[in-house]
């Protein structure tokens, strides 16, 4: 049978529209069927790339007689939290307050149909009695029959479950404190303490990449390069997790690009699904710790994922898929495993380099096959073989390729196509920052076409969409894809300027400011103020799986606002961070995204606007930004670029000449016509002797 989720385009709720559950999306029909029955609503969230989203939809929404159960006692709504990240974050909220354990995926809630409010909840239920869990089939008959013998006391929790809610959201703002660095060294104290000093990483496993905190120490890093003692530490923190992580079985050693996490400390063993909102992260910092180390090992890894990015996430349309899937053929990884024999016999002789590089010579590490990780080391492999270096590795990668081609005629995971403003928004600014630190302009293009298709396909009538699916545009976009977004159009405005770029990013500031700002107390709501009412309006501050919408949204909006002096984003910014200053002195760790608005705020950014003609103004600007300077933006525009907003219009272009302006904050110094003039005025305060050719 079909039911009602065969009319949406979500692969995830496709995936589900032949269950004989008679599901319903998120709606008005599903809860006026509830109020109309007297019924409870069961509330299932997932994604399409979810391993035990597969397993409980196989083992229970599958079944005939699981499925007559829940439609004879509840109605069903099924949520992608992709495409709703608004619901997952209420209810996920709801589950942790309810149970008082973490959540995930599968979500199942059971809510009042009558208010959308939860009175029990829980992940994933098997569908026999196992891991101390009953039956969901069990579950079932005891939640409704709850919910029909005790409403009152369900509407009396649920009562005060919205009160906690509102507990929940940051106190009033720290008008007046003084906001200062000690976030930063707490911050930078918890990651050494919770810091694998073996393996890398943070805590043990399951171990996640973290991005934003390895952002975060090599930005400490950075600002202590020029001190007596520089804090060498955080640079091996952030350089021994991205070595531990590039040589391990979390990053696709055959195809590119990184997995969601590792089950073990080692980094070793994936959970196989391949999300653009990990990649897109991971690829920005990648390239930016090549380009503060040197290291080839960073930028091979970088270079390997954004070509998987373009490969096979990038939709002719310019824009980026969302994942890939963990399962296929019906179990998880399939696809990335391998045995020796089948590579022994695609190799011939270089199968022996190989197996020692990759592991395959060692015992099967994944139910009986193989999944590749780095053994041994290119010097050490060169020097049992005879061979030179440079033959071990032309090997190796000659063996890549070969094993890519027979991969590529597997069955693959399943690829959700649906594109996400704020997802493409991390893979835009992956590819800007990329494309310039690893002097590859075509990643610049493939920014430029992302950002081509969010603007003709994501900008409707003024306002801001989530999703793209078949064609159809879809949700109204929340905090996220409005804060990624103006981020990622600063950094690809200094990977290469485009004045209707410029227009977009104010744009997406302006709307920010109007539908998600709290004006009382500062901060951003997660959803616009003309947004479906719901049980709960959040106003997240701390980071996930992705940074925190607030503290982009900050960061942001404090960088366009010195660029064009605009000091509305600038008071924004603030507000955000003294809506935040209680979380940042209790939680330093879990708000990294806001400890660097912070840092920023507290040390303004070097701002460099270079003018003049279009050859010469590109040298400057490579040579200003080829070191690693997070807190330097160079915008290199060409001198016939006119009718410039705020600040810029006084960053004129003088004819003949190539000019260069360079602010700290709202400082300004006077403006320099040579290389050399500017070149001193950079090394003054980023310590760096900075030299380009004549």
């Amino acid at each position: 049978m079909a039911n009602r989720l065969q009319r949406e385009s979500s692969p995830y709720l496709q995936q589900h529209a032949d269950n004989p559950v008679d599901w319903y999306p998120w709606g008005d029909e599903a809860f006026q069927l509830a109020r109309e029955t007297g019924k409870p609503v069961l509330l299932s969230i997932g994604y399409s790339a979810c391993h035990w989203c597969h397993v409980m939809a196989h083992e229970s929404f599958e079944d005939e007689a699981t499925a007559k159960l829940m439609n004879e006692l509840f109605v069903n709504i099924k949520v992608d939290r992709e495409e709703r990240p608004d619901l997952d974050k209420i209810y996920q909220t709801a589950h942790q307050l309810l149970t008082q354990r973490g959540g995930g995926w599968p979500l199942t809630m059971f809510l009042d149909g009558d208010d959308q409010r939860p009175f029990f909840g829980g992940t994933y239920f098997p569908k026999e009695p196992r891991y101390g869990m009953p039956a969901f089939s069990e579950l079932l008959q005891s939640v409704a029959q709850y919910y029909a013998d005790r409403r009152d006391d369900v509407r009396s929790q649920s009562a005060k479950l919205v009160d906690v809610f509102a507990q929940l959201e940051p106190a009033t703002a720290a008008v007046d404190s003084v906001l200062d660095a000690a976030p930063l060294a707490a911050a930078r104290a918890t990651f050494e303490q919770t810091f694998d000093r073996d393996y890398g990483g943070f805590g043990s496993a399951p171990k996640f990449p973290h991005p934003t905190t390895i952002d975060r120490l090599l930005r400490h890093w950075r600002n202590t390069a020029n001190d007596a003692e520089p804090d060498v530490e955080a640079l091996f923190m952030a350089t021994l997790t991205l070595t531990r992580m590039a040589d391990g079985g979390i990053f696709d050693h055959v195809g590119g690009g990184f997995c969601r996490y590792s089950v073990d400390r080692y980094w070793q063993i994936p959970h196989f699904e391949k999300m653009l909102y990990d990649n897109g992260p991971l690829l920005a910092l990648y390239a930016e710790a090549a380009l503060a180390t040197g290291d080839k090992l960073f930028a091979d890894a970088a270079n390997a994922t954004v070509d998987w990015m373009l490969a096979d996430m990038q939709a002719e349309n310019g824009g980026f898929f969302a994942t890939r899937d963990a399962d296929s053929e019906g179990h998880e990884g399939t696809y990335y495993l391998w045995h020796p024999e089948q590579v022994r016999e695609l190799l011939g002789d270089d199968y022996e380099v190989f197996a020692r590089r990759f592991g395959l010579n060692q015992n099967a590490n994944f139910e009986g096959q193989w999944h590749l990780t780095v053994h041994e080391s290119i010097s050490d492999i060169a020097s049992a073989s005879g061979l030179k270096e440079r033959d071990v590795v032309q090997k190796i990668d000659a063996a890549k390729a070969t094993l890519l081609a027979q991969r590529l005629q597997r069955v693959p995971p399943e690829r959700d196509e649906k594109q996400l403003t704020s997802w493409n928004a991390l893979a835009i600014r992956g590819c800007a920052i990329a494309g310039q630190a690893l002097q590859r302009p075509e990643l610049i293009d493939a920014a430029e076409r992302a950002t081509d298709f969010l603007r003709a396909k994501m900008l409707v009538d003024g306002r801001l969409f989530a999703s793209h699916k078949d064609g159809k545009t879809r949700f109204p976009a929340y905090l996220d894809d409005h804060a990624f977004l103006l981020d990622a159009l600063l950094e690809l405005l200094q990977a290469r300027w485009n004045s209707v770029y410029l227009e977009f990013a104010v744009q997406i500031a302006e709307l920010l400011l109007t539908h998600f700002e709290d004006p009382a107390d500062g901060g951003f709501y997660f959803t616009a103020d003309d947004h479906e009412t719901l049980i709960h309006r959040p106003k997240p501050l701390a980071d996930e799986a992705v940074p925190s919408g607030n503290g982009i949204a900050a960061f942001a909006l404090q960088r366009l606002g010195f660029l064009l002096g605009e000091t509305r984003y600038l008071a924004a910014a603030e507000k955000t961070l003294r809506a935040g200053w209680q979380a940042l002195s209790e939680y330093p760790h879990g708000h990294v995204s806001l400890i660097t608005a912070l840092e920023e705020y507290l040390h303004h950014p070097e701002i460099i606007v270079i003018r003049g003609p279009a050859d010469e103004i590109a040298r400057w600007r490579d040579a200003a930004a080829k070191l690693y300077a997070p807190r330097r933006l160079v915008f290199a525009i060409d001198a016939t670029a006119s009718d410039l907003p705020g600040a810029l219009a006084d960053r004129a272009a003088i004819d003949g000449e190539t000019v260069a302006y360079r602010c700290l904050g709202t400082h300004c110094e006077m403006p320099v016509t040579t290389w050399e003039a500017l070149a001193a005025q950079l090394s003054e305060t980023g310590g760096n002797e900075l030299e380009v050719s004549n």
